[in-house]
């Protein structure tokens, strides 16, 4: 993984000749890097060392000291600007064309709004999941169109809109997410109802390289692994149309608590 960062800096360096990226994708993946050692080494706290680490660097040091708006609104801008900068990166290798490779690795070991989420005592759902997906299409549409107008009407100061967009955005965000975990006794309701971001991820992460799979040799059909997931995926179906195989955050919940080793990564 630290690998495939320096690869990451070293390609993005190129195209903008910014300095900033180098530093900023090495620190990402030796996060990472971090991170995975200690789960291999069997450190429950270690995933959420990776998502602070991440997390609280991407909020606030480039979100909000950095003043870049990297949120979806800030994607849709600087798109519009024609600015290969910022969320655009930022989008293209975490949103869109990195969950390729590690699927929705994003949403389980670096996204901002998980790193508190995460921390709320409903790690395992503790009820049936609700068909409210819908949200999240209905957000991003309402994301975009929010920006286009901005656009379309001229708005003056906009570099300043995007920031206070990003700040209030997220605020709400947190306080929306904390609500409904605490009200649906799931962590993760947040990413399964309301997250515009997974619009992009889910196509992406069909196709994506890094799956959990099960040995049908050595599964005993025990169900805990689906149980234990905390965002209902049916880790006992190997194939890519899987009951919300597209939300796997790679967790590896399932590969750990597994007793009888059937699930590799």
């Amino acid at each position: 993984m630290e690998i495939i960062f320096i690869i990451i800096s070293v390609m993005v360096y190129l195209v903008t000749a910014n300095t900033f990226f180098i530093f900023n994708f090495l620190y990402i993946g030796t996060a990472i890097a971090i991170g995975l050692f200690l789960m291999e080494n069997g450190k429950d706290y270690a995933r959420n060392i990776i998502l602070l680490a991440i997390g609280s660097y991407l909020f606030i040091y480039v979100g909000i000291l950095g003043h870049e708006n990297i949120s979806m609104s800030g994607f849709w801008y600087y798109l519009g600007l024609g600015v290969f900068e910022a969320a655009v990166i930022h989008f293209l290798i975490a949103k869109i064309a990195g969950p390729l490779l590690f699927g929705r690795g994003w949403c389980g070991y670096a996204c901002w709004t998980a790193m508190i989420l995460d921390l709320l005592p409903y790690k395992t759902p503790q009820g049936e999941r609700k068909s409210w997906g819908y949200v999240r299409y209905i957000l991003f549409i309402l994301i975009f169109c929010f920006v286009a107008a901005l656009f379309i009407f001229k708005v003056n100061n906009l570099d300043l809109i995007m920031f206070y967009a990003f700040v209030i955005g997220n605020l709400i965000y947190y306080a929306v997410g904390i609500i409904l975990a605490l009200k649906l006794n799931d962590n993760r309701a947040f990413c399964k109802y309301v997250c515009p971001i997974t619009v992009f991820l889910k196509i992406s992460s069909y196709f994506s390289l890094l799956r959990v799979k099960v040995d049908d040799d050595k599964c005993i059909d025990c169900g805990k692994c689906i149980k234990e997931c905390p965002m209902d995926v049916d880790m006992l179906d190997n194939s890519r149309k899987r009951t919300n195989g597209t939300e796997c955050i790679l967790c590896l919940r399932c590969v750990h608590g597994c007793k009888k080793d059937a699930l590799k990564f």
